[in-house]
């Protein structure tokens, strides 16, 4: 979801919001008294007994979140909710969605963080960060007396509407507030992660209230009216609550979660029904997660059935190359990508929440399948979603050709992606390995590792330089022989085949009907396995254009890179020239530079160098490709030529151009704007809108001895907008964007009447948002000359 109240970022109402606990079912875990009721097949190794090993970059992502984490202050992120409790405050509140409408969601995600961080790093300032807010939190509920604690504005009346069953809602509004439920839910996860990881009895306290309080809020609402509720972004809330129940026992929390269940979504899903196209994808992923746990608790097979196949059809149907989904927050028809490249495609907090869905799954039922995705999806968006050298995150992991990935800022942005980013790196501990129901251990990824397998009384040391190449060890050490199975997949672009060999000894192995390799032997001290994994080049095509491609070398998406400067759209965005599709003929491997490759006569305009996606961050780049005939190109080209010709005639007929969005231009303009007027950015251009209701205007220069029109430049991604434009308070027009073609620009021209030229140098123009729609973004303002 993006925030119409904030004027930081601009995709606005559409917030992706992200799902809290990272529990997973575990052997025997003491900490629940409901226990999963169904079979399962697969049980998580807690973080605490999984560490990194040094070099990978996993491992440099995990240091440079951790020094993140301790580089912020608790206190600020306590502000509200010191606030709203009448509390003193100790620091100023931080910027941008923690002074918004979201303010305490950041506090949930990083509670969650320094808890996992915690056991993934045995680092105890994180256990006492956790301590800290905790106590804090503590305070705050009991000066509330309500069982409530929070930090979102206007909460305390926004809530008692809803309690008496005056509702009002849109997709992430609820009562005047910015998706309230989502935050509520971050503020309980974060509280149940200081249980979980931390054994922190008062977090458990503290959220436990937290769920009496919602229960009395909800339970007097009628079917209808909260399905009307349910309209507005909720978040994990049916997760959290189950997990409440399975913690504490106590069943009322289980009916509660199942308040949380809207007809729109979960029952299609229910019916094996994909209702996505046109959805917000992270609304509903947590949802998914949500009846996962249900399922785990109760048996209940519907709740199975909306989760699997959630996951398949998102998976399968509806997400790009990385294993990331959704452009500007939506998802789309069923496998229609192709023309929904943007620089917001990817959102990282959907990710987030699909690798938690998946180690759900895969504790029901391994198949490498799971694995597969989640490799793909760790490496190729998780991974790739941070700035290797200070830690910051993005939003979007963008995928528009000749694009360039942004990062958060450390105090002043505080996106859902930025909190969910907090947790991504924190938890690389998770899915290396699994313990079978029967006693085995799957592996899982192939990341330098040690487990201590406390049940065997066993530690595994994986030694690695994968993914430079498909190789990897396991050093097993156990005081006693034993016997066990070892389950090792064999990932999907191991088109070779793999070699394994014990002690030296090479040996031959079938996949079980999982996918796993299985080693079934009595094992010894210092026994040493060893997995040879050809990797080769290949590529994936677009779901709907075979002509459409990316390149993969082993696990890992490549992206050409373009250079630090942005890349002129006609001649820096390389495409792909040739009829051989035989992609080694002509991406070759770069000597003494891993990972890195060169096209050979071959790219037009020029031949670009492709190197692992997570590596790219500082460059603009291409993940997908086009492929053209030499006729293809030459009518391409055409096209482009005919496109500068008209940019230059615009240019020579330009009186004023206003670069919107910029701080300096909207000062020489004297723009100004409502509230619900917000800046962003794509295709690397800044634009402006406004949510219903709301304007902005600015000034232009005009030359009155001439015929004078207004051009203004929209994006092709934009549709389903209804807005005024004025000139001197005249109206020129009541434009409707219906959407054009994604990832361009493309301006409209608008005549202004002669009369509102005469005697003047400059003229106002309005861009008014219609009632329940709105207004732009517009992306650029010229007056020209007829």
């Amino acid at each position: 979801m993006k925030s119409y109240f904030l004027s930081l970022i601009f995709l606005a109402c559409f917030c992706h919001l992200a799902n809290g606990q990272s529990y997973v079912p575990e052997k025997a875990d003491k900490r629940f008294k409901i226990q999963p009721v169904i079979q399962l097949k697969a049980y998580a190794f807690s973080t605490k007994d999984v560490t990194l090993s040094e070099g990978s970059p996993f491992k440099n992502a995990m240091d440079k979140d951790a020094a993140y984490l301790l580089s912020i202050n608790p206190d600020r992120l306590l502000h509200r909710f010191y606030t709203n409790a009448g509390l003193p405050v100790k620091g100023d509140i931080y910027g941008g969605w923690e002074d918004s409408g979201l303010s305490g969601h950041t506090m949930g995600h990083y509670l969650s963080a320094c808890a996992i961080m915690y056991t993934s790093t045995k680092n105890e300032v994180f256990r006492q960060r956790v301590e800290y807010l905790v106590n804090e939190l503590e305070k705050c509920q009991k000066a509330r007396k309500t069982g409530y604690v929070g930090a979102i504005p206007k909460e305390d009346s926004l809530f008692a509407k809803v309690a008496k069953g005056d509702i009002r809602s849109g997709g992430f509004d609820l009562n005047g507030g910015w998706s309230p439920w989502y935050t509520v839910h971050k503020v309980m996860a974060g509280l149940i992660d200081a249980y979980l990881y931390c054994d922190n009895k008062k977090a458990l306290n503290i959220v436990t209230g937290m769920a009496d309080w919602t229960a009395k809020t909800i339970n007097p609402l009628s079917p209808e009216l909260l399905q009307k509720m349910l309209k507005c972004e909720y978040g994990g809330m049916s997760d959290a609550l189950a997990n409440i129940y399975a913690i504490t026992g106590n069943k009322k929390y289980l009916d509660l979660s199942y308040k949380f269940y809207d007809d729109f979504v979960m029952v299609p899903l229910s019916n094996r029904i994909d209702p996505m196209a046109g959805k917000h994808s992270n609304t509903n992923v947590p949802k998914a997660i949500g009846s996962a746990r249900q399922h785990e608790l109760t048996g209940k097979q519907s709740d199975k059935t909306i989760a699997s196949f959630f996951w398949d059809i998102m998976v399968h149907d509806h997400s790009y190359v990385i294993g990331g989904n959704s452009n500007y927050e939506y998802c789309t028809e069923p496998h229609k990508l192709n023309d929904h490249l943007s620089d917001n495609t990817c959102e990282t907090c959907n990710t987030y929440n699909m690798l938690k869905l998946t180690r759900h799954l895969f504790c029901w039922n391994p198949s490498s399948e799971l694995g597969d995705y989640y490799e793909r999806a760790l490496y190729n968006h998780i991974l790739a979603s941070q700035n290797p050298e200070n830690g910051m995150m993005c939003y979007f992991v963008p995928l528009r050709m000749g694009t360039k990935k942004e990062f958060s800022d450390p105090f002043n942005t505080f996106t859902c992606c930025v909190g969910s980013g907090m947790e991504n790196h924190s938890k690389y501990t998770e899915s290396i390995y699994f313990e079978g129901n029967e006693g085995s251990l799957y592996v899982n990824l192939f990341i330098p590792s040690v487990l201590n397998w406390k049940s065997r009384g066993v530690k595994i040391t994986q030694t690695s330089s994968y993914p430079e190449n498909g190789n990897t060890s396991l050093l097993i050490q156990t005081k006693i022989p034993q016997s066990f199975a070892i389950r090792i997949r064999q990932p999907w672009w191991a088109a070779k085949g793999v070699e394994i060999s014990i002690n030296g000894e090479t040996i031959k192995t079938q996949k079980d009907s999982s996918g796993y390799l299985v080693l079934n032997r009595k094992w010894h001290q210092n026994d040493v396995i060893k997995l040879s994994m050809p990797m080769s080049l290949y590529t994936e095509s677009m779901p709907d254009n075979t002509n459409r491609i990316a390149f993969l070398y082993g696990p890992l998406v490549l992206a050409g890179q373009l250079g630090t400067q942005t890349p002129d759209p006609v001649y820096g965005i390389p495409v792909l020239l040739t009829d051989d599709k035989k992609v080694e003929n002509w991406v070759n491997p770069i000597a003494n530079e891993p990972l890195t490759f060169k096209m050979k006569n071959t790219g037009m305009p020029f031949d670009a160098v492709l190197v692992p996606f997570y590596k790219s961050y500082q460059q603009h780049y291409s993940v997908y490709w086009d492929y053209f005939t030499k006729a293809d190109w030459e009518t391409r080209k055409a096209e482009y030529e005919s496109e500068k010709k008209r940019q230059r005639e615009i240019e020579e007929m330009t009186i004023d151009n206003f670069r919107i969005g910029e701080m300096q231009p909207e000062r020489d303009h004297n723009l100004k704007a409502s509230e619900q007027s917000y800046v962003g950015e794509a295709l690397g251009r800044t634009g402006r809108e406004a949510r219903s209701g709301g304007f902005f205007s600015f000034e232009m220069k005009i030359m009155p001895e001439k015929a004078n029109s207004l051009l203004l430049t929209y994006l092709g991604d934009d549709k389903g907008r209804i807005f005024d434009i004025l000139a001197d308070n005249v109206k020129l027009a009541t434009q409707e964007l219906k959407g054009s073609t994604t990832g361009k620009f493309f301006d409209i021209e608008y005549t202004i009447p002669a009369e509102l030229l005469k005697n003047k140098e400059k003229i106002t123009i309005s861009i008014q948002a219609n009632q329940g729609k709105t207004a732009g973004r517009v992306f650029g303002c010229r007056t020209i000359k007829k």
